[in-house]
């Protein structure tokens, strides 16, 4: 059974169990401006967790698309079991079905349609909390013990297995740390408003005797399920969201929900019986245009092993990104497009992989995904062109890069044992290293990296930029004639048409300006085309401000003062600790160094002359006065 079957196996499962199954959303988030990315299969669906109705019913499914940080999986990636892009299958209960149909019903997924063996499979439990008031999950464990005894296996409830071990049981008990799931970690991490609750896990045994566990670290210590000897692997978890930060505590929320999110490539593992993912076939094209082009075998060597799965893990997550629209940059998703390229290709160099191989790595990925996800076959072309030029782009300085590194490390590991910051800054500028990337080879030298010093130089450098663009364009302004300071105004107008329109959950930010005498050029975050009425909605949102002719008031104010009350801004970085803040009352409230006009009467007649994209998730539009 590979790993399209049971994806195809799980979505009609789920189906005749009156789910409705819903595609993918895109990594991108498109109504979660607190998060650069879709990191879970949850994430999505806050706020029909949160009350909202779904447009499909109370029961929903899919596979949902998701992709952690390189930050957090750096020094987990490459090992046999963490990626950063991974596969989430995933349910929900929107205030109908809970814990037993829940529970029952994963328990006949698992043993009945991918047939693995019950007696390999272990259960997890919250230990529950009464600092918190948050009770033992026993309600779970009734019901778990039940679909275990339908199989002939007793199933005891064991606590404190991480200091006492496993004793014979096969469900345990963990505290926050491991059976509790929100967005933002355990209870105490929580914001107000935010949801969680305590979950259930379950994991997949691979033996006793599995070398990994018996030639570790961990030998000599307790086994148990949440363990870290690579025994055990999680392939699911059962969320029982039921309770909501508030000021007072963790109250329940009115409707109890199911999220239940199970790894595609864990289970897929599982059913193989071999704990390493990248053995399974989700891999398999690119594992084999690797070892083509090395002459090189997986799972040989130690280090090559490590290798060849942090360049497999990165192109796979790259392709997904650029498909949904993270083109390689320095900025926002970009950025982490970029460091995933220009890691797989340090990671190549390591394995004397000299030739150019993004591009034959990514039709291996789109190849393998393509039927589930056919978005990769569409934007085929685009993808390919990123890879290569990303690739290429960073081979041309990446040996003289290592070359400067290497003479750097011989003589700091002489003087201090630690890269200057300057030295940081040069790598990044010149030659394309990402600062991680930095900070990681350092590691490897047994170094640090002087992190503040890195960031007075980046700040030192944005600085000199700026002034370099002011001299150009005040404020984004060509110059200061009278039309020109008419346009500026009326920017404002259109930042706060633009939110009032299309700010629905979305938010809307202003990433540019650019305002002549003749026409007004404005960039904002957003992710598709402004349609005829949306366009027709912003003109008469800032001709009706102009009719009003409310008189446009400057105040000066201490930056932290604006933020109090609400001012708009586009970067707190550029502003001193004395900011201007012009206020349209009734539609805009903005941070800005001027001019203005000195009543909106003073405009004319606002017109949209032109609109298109300038990126993803930014359009532009072009208007005039007249």
């Amino acid at each position: 059974m590979n790993s399209n079957q049971i994806r195809k196996k799980y979505l009609d499962f789920m189906k005749q169990k009156g789910h409705a199954v819903i595609p993918s959303a895109s990594l991108i988030p498109e109504n979660d401006p607190t998060t650069l990315f879709t990191g879970s299969g949850m994430q999505p669906m806050v706020p029909y967790l949160l009350g909202q109705k779904h447009p499909l019913g109370t029961r929903i499914a899919d596979s949902q698309k998701s992709f952690r940080t390189v930050e957090l999986d750096e020094d987990t990636v490459g090992d046999n079991r963490h990626t950063t892009f991974f596969e989430m299958l995933g349910n929900w209960s929107l205030g109908d079905y809970f814990k037993k149909e829940q529970i029952s019903w994963m328990f006949e997924f698992l043993t009945q349609i991918l047939k693995l063996d019950p007696k390999r499979i272990f259960v997890t439990v919250y230990r529950g909390n009464k600092e918190i008031g948050i009770p033992k999950d026993k309600e779970s464990v009734r019901y778990w013990q039940e679909e275990f005894e339908k199989v002939a296996i007793k199933a005891k409830d064991v606590d404190m297995a991480e200091e006492k071990g496993m004793r014979g049981g096969r469900i345990f008990y963990y505290n926050e740390q491991e059976n509790w799931w929100s967005r933002a970690g355990i209870p105490q991490n929580m914001p107000i408003g935010e949801p969680g609750g305590p979950d259930s896990e379950m994991f997949w045994d691979f033996g006793e005797d599995l070398k990994i566990h018996e030639n570790s670290i961990y030998k000599d210590q307790p086994c148990h399920p949440a363990c870290s000897c690579g025994r055990f692997l999680e392939i699911g978890n059962n969320v029982f969201m039921q309770y909501k930060k508030t000021k007072k505590g963790f109250e329940e929320l009115p409707q109890k929900n199911i999220d239940f999110g199970g790894g595609l490539e864990r289970m897929a593992a599982a059913k193989l019986d071999n704990p390493d993912i990248f053995l399974t076939d989700l891999f398999d094209l690119q594992r084999e245009v690797l070892e083509k082009m090395t002459q090189k075998q997986y799972g040989k060597d130690f280090e090559e092993t490590k290798n060849f799965r942090i360049i497999m893990d990165h192109l796979r997550a790259a392709v997904f990104l650029i498909s949904d629209g993270a083109l390689p940059s320095n900025k926002d998703q970009g950025y982490f497009t970029r460091r995933l390229i220009r890691r797989s290709v340090r990671y190549a160099n390591k394995i004397n992989l000299k030739q150019e191989f993004t591009k034959e790595l990514g039709r291996a990925v789109i190849k393998t995904y393509k039927n589930h996800y056919k978005d990769l076959e569409k934007n085929k072309k685009k993808i390919l062109k990123e890879l290569i030029k990303e690739e290429k782009k960073f081979r041309k300085t990446l040996e003289k890069g290592l070359k400067k590194f290497n003479k750097i490390v011989r003589k700091e590991q002489i003087d201090n044992s630690k890269i200057n910051g300057k030295v940081a800054f040069d790598l990044y500028q010149t030659y394309g290293f990402p600062i991680e990337m930095t900070v990681e080879m350092a590691r490897e030298n047994d170094m640090d990296v002087d992190m503040e010093g890195f960031k007075k130089e980046q700040k030192k450098h944005q600085e000199l930029s700026r002034q370099g663009a002011q001299k150009k364009f005040k404020g984004g302004l060509a110059d200061a004639k009278e039309k020109t300071v008419k346009l500026h105004t009326a920017a404002h107008l259109v930042l706060a048409a633009l939110r009032e329109i299309l700010e629905k959950g979305q938010q809307v930010y202003q990433k540019g300006s650019n305002i002549t005498a003749d026409r007004l050029r404005f960039d904002f975050s957003f992710d598709r085309k402004l349609t005829e009425q949306e366009v027709e909605k912003v003109e008469a949102f800032v001709n009706q401000a102009i009719k009003e002719g409310i008189e446009v008031k400057m105040k000066e104010m201490s930056l932290q003062k604006a933020k109090e009350i609400g001012a708009q801004g586009v970067f707190d970085s550029k502003y001193g600790e004395k900011v201007k803040v012009y206020t349209i009352k009734g539609y805009s409230q903005e941070i800005c160094g001027g001019p203005h006009v000195k009543n909106t009467s003073e405009l004319g007649k606002f017109k949209i002359i032109k609109q298109e994209s300038v990126g993803s998730g930014i359009r532009r539009i072009k208007a005039v006065l007249e």
